[in-house]
């Protein structure tokens, strides 16, 4: 993919409606576009207040600054590439967001050694990289979602055959270009 200049995000809804907020030039990134964001965030609706939040491969923060515009308690941003965390915390600093943490680390390194528990997680890691199975072995092993909370999973559309725990139960799934888009809601094992 390449490099984007002058890419920015807008956030669709909450506090910080319309604010437009730069994105890093960063290789592979790909901003949850407006319209996607507008589905998840229809079908989270009643669970986004108050939620604790963990968007996992943050990128633009998209995700993890649209829950929080929406009035998420908090959220964690883990991104691995250093000048797309660097804007994560310049965007953080600009909206004012002090309930967003932003972790430049490797998500699948940081996974195992996190002692807390979200309500709302977002898998939104590269695709094609073979990410995804391992995340979600490691957020199921460690507890790391509350019961009833909910995992939003996006991935290519020929992933097949994710290790779904038998406990997250499939909410809502929709196509769109070559994304799927997949929420799921936790159950009580």
């Amino acid at each position: 993919m390449a490099k984007k200049t002058g890419s920015r995000l807008r956030i669709i809804g909450g506090k910080w409606r319309s604010r437009m907020l730069p994105i890093a030039d960063a290789e592979g990134l790909r901003p949850t576009t407006d319209r996607v964001r507008e589905t998840i965030f229809n079908w989270l609706q009643p669970s986004i207040y108050g939620a604790r939040v963990l968007d996992l491969f943050a990128g633009s923060g998209a995700l993890g600054f649209e829950a929080l515009s929406r009035e998420a308690e908090s959220a964690v941003l883990i991104e691995k590439h250093k000048q797309a965390a660097k804007n994560l915390i310049e965007n953080a600093n600009s909206l004012g967001a002090k309930d967003a943490r932003v972790v430049n680390t490797d998500a699948l390194a940081w996974l195992p050694s996190c002692e807390q528990t979200f309500s709302l997680i977002f898998l939104d890691p590269p695709f094609n990289k073979g990410l995804l199975p391992n995340c979600i072995d490691l957020i199921n092993d460690k507890k790391l979602i509350e019961t009833n909370g909910w995992v939003y999973i996006e991935s290519e559309s020929d992933l097949h055959d994710l290790p779904i725990p038998k406990h997250w139960h499939l909410h809502r799934e929709k196509k769109a270009g070559m994304v799927v888009l997949r929420l799921f809601q936790v159950e009580a094992e």
